[in-house]
């Protein structure tokens, strides 16, 4: 990244999120503030309880804040992708159908969405995988399949909800890798939730650390490792004193 940044695309401003229960509602999130620049990577760290799916859910139009506001500044309204911890995979349909799913809600032709469908399954690693059941899949594969279907309709911001937290840790860290990859030849707009602070610095130009609940923004935390961006940075000096000032934010 460099220092001049474009104007921003998306902006956050005292956002505040409280779920109503019978002790005067649950307080996720408090007056969050901060901006979201075209094709950036940002992952979002925090303790437990924080709100970062809150976050993301408000984000993705699935949520209405309680007070702030959330403002996209494109001339259209910005399509969005997500993808849960979970695969969520629909179980009658193979790999191939899944990941072709929302361009068939579209009305886009079969032969079209297929083709878009084959190009993504190149993309991220699925090939000869296109006829498996969700069932046959193992949970990276399934995830991979996941990320696919959220990218076939190449969406401005893309979402993702701790995606590899239910992966066990060498298949996380390649997960990672793929994922680092793909949005290096990509680059669309992300905003990740994790709770890997190495995964944090690895994948993102910035990382934004909340509060334990509710959550506002402890820091707003520049990533200045250099990019293309891989394996064995995990185990250099910068990488290790970076890690130690997100964990200590985390803590505070």
């Amino acid at each position: 990244m460099t220092s001049a940044l474009p104007q921003p695309s998306l902006q956050v401003r005292n956002l505040s999120v409280t779920y109503p229960n019978d002790n005067g509602g649950l307080q996720a999130l408090t007056d969050l503030t901060f901006d979201v620049h075209p094709r950036e990577f940002i992952c979002i760290l925090g303790p437990s309880g924080s709100g970062k799916t809150t976050l993301l859910r408000v984000l993705a139009g699935l949520l209405p804040p309680s007070s702030g506001e959330v403002c996209f500044l494109t001339e259209q309204a910005p399509l969005i992708g997500y993808v849960f911890q979970q695969a969520n995979l629909m179980p009658w349909r193979s790999a191939m159908e899944n990941i072709m799913l929302p361009l068939e809600m579209q009305g886009v032709p079969l032969e079209n969405a297929r083709r878009r469908a084959a190009e993504l399954i190149e993309l991220t690693g699925l090939k000869g995988f296109e006829d498996s059941w969700p069932r046959d899949l193992s949970g990276g594969m399934a995830q991979r399949v996941a990320i696919a279907r959220a990218l076939i309709q190449d969406p401005d911001l893309l979402l993702l909800d701790e995606p590899f937290g239910s992966l066990d840790e060498l298949t996380r860290d390649r997960m990672g890798e793929e994922l680092l990859d793909l949005w290096q030849n990509r680059r669309s707009t992300v905003l990740m939730v994790t709770h890997s602070v190495s995964e944090a610095l690895l994948l993102s130009d910035r990382v934004l650390v909340l509060t334990p609940r509710p959550g506002q923004l402890a820091l707003d935390y520049p990533v200045t490792l250099e990019r293309p961006r891989c394996e064995e940075m995990r185990y250099t000096a910068q990488f290790g004193e970076m890690a130690k000032e997100l964990r200590a934010a985390i803590i505070e």
